[in-house]
């Protein structure tokens, strides 16, 4: 074999070689880690009852009553929203995970269930640890130019149990819209809530199929994502 050839079939093993390690150094050894699902975290304490409180029989759960908690609960700011896809970069599988706090809403509670609730994220703030997914979302993939906001709006009251009241965690199916994108849909979804410390917390998370929501192919050029994503939430809420 000539030297010649030698050589450009060397550069090009280096090349090709180089194209997997890179990818592969960067997700396993300089990239951090995707953020875990948002979850609600242990609880500590529970909502210090008035002079009404009752216990009940053979328990130690203090049971809340309902007037303390009836009225309009506010979004405060350490809420979060954010996406969660599955990509393969150059062969190499990883997650793309992308979160916001600007966040607006409310939940109205009266005779122990929760009547109205609502919020809205704004999309154009969304951040990753890609400048570069950030931008295909902003632009191509969410238009947040276009659709700056998702929003999410209960469908039907959700009855309180007296351990939500007493601040076990509460899990219940529920229904809502949802506008992502210009597109709404009614979606069927699990929420967990949990009252403590004069907060309200609801988690949940919901699977996006990217063509129901007339959301374009996020693949890019080395760069395969799958056909659809979760829409995560962790919401505080505060009167």
């Amino acid at each position: 074999m000539k030297p010649k050839i030698r050589k450009i079939l060397a550069l090009v093993i280096v090349v090709a070689v180089g194209a997997v390690a890179g990818p592969w150094v960067y997700i396993n050894l300089i990239r951090d880690e995707a953020p875990e699902a948002l979850t609600l975290e242990p609880a500590t304490t529970t909502i210090a009852a008035e002079s009404t409180t009752t216990i009940v029989a053979e328990s130690t759960t203090t049971v809340v009553p309902a007037s303390i908690v009836d009225g309009d609960w506010k979004i405060v700011a350490e809420s979060i929203v954010g996406y969660r896809v599955k990509e393969t970069i150059v062969g190499q599988k990883t997650e793309g995970v992308g979160r916001t706090s600007e966040i607006t809403g409310s939940l109205t509670i009266a005779d122990e269930q929760v009547t109205a609730a609502e919020f809205t994220v704004d999309m154009t703030t969304l951040v990753s640890d890609s400048t570069r997914r950030d931008r295909q979302v902003n632009t191509r993939i969410l238009d947040t130019k276009t659709f700056p906001t998702a929003t999410f709006v209960l469908k039907k009251p959700i009855t309180l149990t007296p351990e939500a009241l007493a601040g076990s965690d509460f899990s219940v199916d529920t229904t809502g819209t949802l506008t992502l994108r210009g597109v709404t849909k009614e979606i069927d979804l699990t929420l967990i809530a949990r009252l403590v410390d004069d907060v309200i917390e609801v988690n949940g998370s919901y699977e996006i199929v990217f063509t129901d929501w007339s959301i374009p192919d996020p693949s890019i050029s080395g760069i395969i994502v799958v056909d659809r994503g979760l829409l995560e939430f962790l919401l505080r809420f505060k009167r």
